[in-house]
């Protein structure tokens, strides 16, 4: 944190005259209450520590160390008496009151942005530790931080800090937590954009390494002939032999090179029928292997442009849930799951997702479909309760987000997985929907 930007701030906070409430937030934010609701945040991570405001922050949990016993002890409704910044130096110090029965408690508390050591430390009118967020013994750094132990001054900084002038602190400290968010999204974008892509990568080269059914049909014929041919002419292959001419049915010459592996030519004979019958269904099947790998590549295109237009971080932790599971469950690798606010959602990358979402569905489980168009099918997990429209319409985003790559107004209807009457495939009839429309411009 720049010093010209703290000293600012430190003028701003000369504004209020009291400490409502102050507590942790995580491990290195301290939130604290000014007044009455002027809410502020201290982030004091090592080399990331910084000032900022904003609408709300979630308490991760309640901490009960000993250092927030005495700042909420301290601190909790205390007047503010005096705020300075220590000589000269990137340290914020309140110097507060809490009036008891019996006498002015002055107690100050000590906001260092120094870099390494970035602390709050509490101490008294006698500059006698009572607490700190770091407690910093003599073998780490040649001022000790202990509780108990006179607090000593930090060397001067050895350069002039330049001016760096605000011309709103409250809106400077609006936009900081806004930054902050800009970067955490830009790395996690980064991190995510990195998997998806790895993953993508992967599709394609399976893309790349398929065969083609003309291919596996000469395959498949070669093998037959060479099989049939061996068959008819065992009495004339002595064991000795690696290869063999023999003629085909069209008298020309054929040379079959006779594999180790095999004990007789006969076993030779039924492994090349083998190869041949293999051959053959996989090129039946090839197109079936090919659309899934397709599909799944088309998915993983609309995954990425999803994630890069990604505006804030509540988008990724849908894109991207964490995997909290009691038990391992088997994954459909053609199903993508996500949450919102609790209700499990799951979407069909290809045919064969669609397929296993409509038999998987329970009958009161809710279908999402892109009306009059093809798309993604959708299944939002109800567990027999009522699910809330703005629920429904997130889902209904991500139907058309994972359908589409177009970014237009687009319709989507919605019903009960009982009004869905499966006709073939994927393909299907529904009654009694409603239809809503998502805008994904």
């Amino acid at each position: 944190m720049k010093y010209s930007h703290l000293k600012q701030i430190k003028d701003y906070f000369s504004n209020f005259q009291k400490i409502s409430a102050i507590h942790r937030v995580s491990d290195t934010i301290v939130k604290v209450a000014f007044d009455r609701d002027d809410e502020v945040y201290f982030e004091m991570q090592r080399s990331n520590s910084k000032i900022f405001r904003c609408d709300s922050y979630t308490r991760s949990k309640v901490y009960n160390a000993p250092f927030d016993v005495v700042l909420s002890k301290r601190f909790n409704r205390a007047n503010i008496l005096e705020v300075d910044l220590v000589d000269d130096d990137k340290i914020l110090r309140f110097k507060t009151s809490v009036a008891s029965a019996y006498k002015e408690e002055i107690t100050y508390l000590q906001f260092e942005f120094t870099g390494k050591y970035t602390n709050v430390i509490i101490f008294d009118e006698d500059e006698i530790v009572l607490e700190a967020l770091r407690h910093v013994d003599i073998f780490s750094s040649f001022r000790e931080v202990k509780v108990g132990q006179k607090l000593l001054s930090v060397p001067s900084a050895p350069y002039t800090p330049k001016e760096y002038p605000i011309d709103d602190v409250e809106k400077f400290l609006y936009d900081e937590y806004q930054r902050e968010l800009d970067a955490k999204l830009k790395n996690l974008k980064k991190q995510k954009l990195l998997v998806l892509n790895k993953r993508l990568q992967k599709l394609q080269k399976l893309q790349s390494m398929l065969e083609d059914e003309t291919g596996l049909a000469q395959e498949a014929q070669t093998a037959q002939l060479h099989g049939n041919l061996v068959l008819s002419n065992l009495h004339n292959i002595k064991a000795y032999q690696k290869k063999i001419e023999l003629q085909d049915y069209d008298g020309k010459l054929v040379e079959i090179e006779l594999a180790k592996e095999f004990s007789s030519p006969s076993s030779m004979a039924q492994a090349l029928f083998k190869k041949s019958k293999k051959a053959k269904q996989k090129a039946l099947h090839l197109h079936i292997e090919r659309a899934s790998i397709l599909s799944k590549i088309e998915h993983a295109k609309l995954f990425i442009a999803i994630v890069e237009d990604a505006k804030d971080m509540a988008k990724l932790e849908l894109l991207f849930p964490k995997q909290v599971q009691a038990k391992k469950l088997k994954v459909s690798d053609s199903i993508e799951s996500f949450w919102i606010e609790g209700y499990k959602v799951q979407l069909g990358k290809n045919e064969k997702g669609n397929i296993e979402l409509l038999k998987s569905a329970k009958a009161k489980d809710i279908w999402i479909h892109m009306k009059d168009r093809p798309s993604a099918h959708l299944i939002i997990t109800t567990d027999k309760q009522n699910v809330a429209e703005h629920i429904i319409r997130e889902a209904a985003k991500l139907c058309v987000e994972f359908s589409t790559a177009q970014k237009d107004k687009f319709l989507v209807d919605y019903t009960p997985r009982r009004e869905v009457t499966i006709q073939s495939g994927a393909n299907v009839l529904y009654n009694k929907y409603k239809t809503i429309e998502v805008d994904v411009r």
